[in-house]
């Protein structure tokens, strides 16, 4: 798809997923590097703008991506056929149809 200026932005969506990656980012930072808070925080609130704009970009282009109830829940789509049912191939001379060709045992012989 090409660049369409009037494709909605999902702003409140973009905003929320971001405050959720930096919350946990800033917990596993905090974890790892603990002593410069300051410089944790500071990465972070300079990645929301580039996040935003990045998602701004991708937006106009036309990406969406399936939310969490959309991956949970697959809907079949009217304009997609409906699968076959794949049935059993034809008897061939190797298969035998499913019968039992094979000859009886013979007895032993004393």
């Amino acid at each position: 798809m090409g660049w369409d200026a009037s494709r909605p932005v999902p702003w409140n969506r973009l905003l929320k997923e971001w405050l959720i990656y930096a919350v946990i980012l800033a917990v596993v930072f905090a974890l790892i590097f603990r002593g410069s808070v300051f410089s944790i925080v500071a990465g972070l609130l300079i990645s929301a703008p580039l996040y935003l704009a990045f998602g701004y970009v991708l937006a106009k282009f036309g990406y969406q991506r399936k939310t969490l109830a959309e991956m949970r829940t697959p809907r079949a789509s009217v304009s997609e056929p409906t699968p076959e049912v794949r049935r059993a191939p034809p008897p061939t001379r190797r298969t035998a149809g499913g019968r039992n060709r094979r000859p009886p045992p013979s007895r032993k012989r004393r």
